[in-house]
């Protein structure tokens, strides 16, 4: 029987599990399991790799996209770019190779809702999935900064800082925060929602709830609002052909 599963911290209400047992079932794929590895510490990897028998692929979720790195033998060119890392793949000599199919999601879902006007953006969060929302942004050329709770020296704007001025420089909005994920609905992002308007697209990366309070708020003010949904089915996909299991 072959394995596969998901890394993370807290993850039982995770998509991944519930996607893949449904697709198994739909597609009549016997032979594949997927279940939840919900680990402490990052340090703690080495062992489920070690007594996992038949574990084939693994996607990474919060926090541990860019922790699990030095852990692999090899990681593609694109993730290493990126610097973080949500799938994985186990060679038939055991050799563990890190891929990144959060930028692939990102920019398949983002790209239908994109207007001539959309040149600029804002990304809320610097962890792991950020990274990859900035490698996409890079790709299509859009110009973006980050908006950080402290400033360093490649955040720009924090929390704090952020006034109606920017909100309406930047008509692209990203979520890459966990703030709002179930079951903690009631929290998002603190900037001025009262800025945004019919033009800005506002992506936030949860998917559970379907709408976030972030997204509620920007619907409020006319803005297309997209969940992050789709770009996990789509970065599922991805990570099912890259272990090629059938």
């Amino acid at each position: 029987m072959n394995k596969l599963g998901l890394l993370g911290r807290n993850i039982s209400y995770s998509f991944s599990k519930a996607y893949f047992k449904k697709k198994f079932e739909s597609e009549h794929i016997t032979d594949t399991t997927y279940e939840n590895f919900d680990i402490e510490t990052i340090d703690l990897f080495p062992s489920i790799i070690k007594n996992t028998a038949n574990l084939k692929g693994l996607n990474v979720t919060i926090p541990y996209k860019e922790a699990v790195m030095p852990y692999l033998d090899k990681i593609n060119k694109k993730a290493k770019t990126i610097g973080a890392v949500n799938t994985i793949k186990i060679t038939k000599k055991g050799k563990l190779i890190g891929f990144n199919t959060d930028c692939y999601g990102f920019k398949k879902s983002l790209k239908p809702h994109l207007k001539p006007q959309h040149t600029t953006a804002l990304i809320l969060g610097t962890g792991g999935a950020s990274k990859a929302v900035a490698f996409t942004f890079k790709e299509l050329g859009i110009a973006f900064e980050y908006v950080s709770r402290n400033q360093s020296e490649n955040i720009k704007f924090t929390y704090n800082t952020l006034s109606e001025a920017i909100i309406k420089q930047h008509l692209i909005i990203v979520n890459c925060s966990p703030l709002g994920t179930f079951p903690n609905t009631e929290d998002c992002p603190n900037i001025p929602y009262q800025a945004i308007t019919e033009n800005h697209i506002l992506f936030d990366l949860i998917y559970n709830p379907e709408e976030t309070k972030f997204l509620k708020l920007g619907k409020q003010q006319h803005a297309t609002t997209v969940n992050g949904l789709k770009m996990l089915t789509l970065q599922a996909e991805k990570a099912w052909a890259i272990w090629k299991l059938h």
